[in-house]
């Protein structure tokens, strides 16, 4: 099989190797669909803990595929079943893994991370998987890339609960890459009255608008006043980072009002990880400030019924579909924040 291995920094390799053995107590998917995300580029980019020449490990961690072979102990899973795979698996009991958060495991193992990934024709699915429910089949009407997708989407659903969005409140989401947009498109869902948004890329915000029109676009410029008019000088009940920046973290309580929610999704480069904030605004405010990390089994399976009931698109947010063997053209689309969601795609 072609399977795409990291070797290091900037060291992609596609190679040919040999189709992963299972035991009779694992399942070999044929991978359909993997998606790129963020955290693959950074990885590429700068290398990982435990990935060299020695050691080169296939990524990928957004996938929907196939079953292809299923080991004589598996039960609940036949060949042939269309499915997604929740990628983070915990050890199954420490207080997070038997409280149902086995993505906040701290031994957790994840595909594409520390375990072989989606960007290969085949992926073996190991034991703890196939035991704590990180398969999950599709329903006919979900395509293997809204699949893929789910993935992130559910990671962002996660950040969305920790915000508690109501009905009527005004949501800010900064930074509009695909993770934003889910948020967007999440706080609409909830009922948030007003969605509004914000990028320093114009070009991004135009993506944005095309998507969905009742979004609002605020500008970078005068941010802080844009806010204001918009919620009659009360400020904003949620706004969300969905980017990699210390200054929007740190400028974001400036624009929420009493009793505010603000979520920092995602982490920060480690040269760029401590945040100088007002601390008094959290304090007369009574502002909530949360981060979330990955995403529950139960969170990925309620937002794979999203897309499968059609209550949320992510369709809209693919925009390029790649095989296997032009992978480095993905990444460089990605990495360049071309389009929104790049697919790698397996006939």
């Amino acid at each position: 099989m072609k399977a795409a291995y990291l070797y290091g920094a900037k060291d992609l390799r596609l190679k040919e190797v040999s189709i992963p053995e299972i035991n009779d107590n694992e399942i070999l998917l044929k991978v359909k669909s993997a998606a790129i995300c963020g955290s693959d580029i950074r990885m590429i980019n700068n290398g990982y803990k435990g990935i060299s020449e020695e050691t080169p490990r296939i990524l990928g961690h957004e996938i929907g595929g196939v079953i292809e072979k299923v080991g004589k102990n598996i039960k609940r899973y036949s060949v042939g079943m269309r499915v997604a795979i929740a990628p983070n698996m915990g050890c199954g009991v420490c207080n997070q893994c038997v409280s149902g958060n086995t993505h906040l495991c701290a031994d957790y193992h994840a595909f594409g991370i520390n375990l072989d990934g989606g960007f290969a024709e085949y992926v073996k699915i190991p034991e703890e998987a196939c035991r704590q429910g990180n398969i999950i089949e599709l329903g006919k009407n979900v395509s293997f890339d809204e699949a893929a997708l789910n993935e992130p989407l559910s990671c962002v659903y996660n950040g969305s609960l920790k915000c508690d969005i109501k009905p009527g409140d005004t949501v800010l989401v900064i930074g509009t890459g695909p993770i934003g947009i889910m948020h967007a498109k999440l706080a609409k869902m909830a009922g948030a009255s007003k969605v509004m948004i914000n990028d320093i890329s114009k070009e991004r915000l135009e993506v944005c608008r095309k998507i969905d029109s009742s979004f609002i676009i605020l500008q970078s410029e005068d941010l802080k006043e844009q806010v204001m008019n918009e919620t009659y000088g009360k400020g904003l009940d949620v706004c969300i980072t969905a980017c990699p920046s210390p200054q929007a973290q740190a400028d974001s309580l400036e624009l929420m009002g009493t009793g505010g929610r603000v979520n920092f999704f995602g982490g920060l480069p480690a040269s760029k990880e401590i945040v100088g904030i007002n601390t008094n605004l959290v304090h007369y405010k009574q502002l909530i400030l949360t981060g979330s990390a990955r995403s529950s089994l139960s969170q990925f399976r309620k937002t794979l019924d999203f897309i499968s009931s059609g209550i949320l698109n992510v369709k809209d947010l693919i925009t390029a579909r790649l095989p296997l063997d032009k992978i480095s053209e993905g990444v460089q689309l990605a990495a360049s924040a071309e389009g929104l969601k790049n697919i790698i795609y397996f006939e």
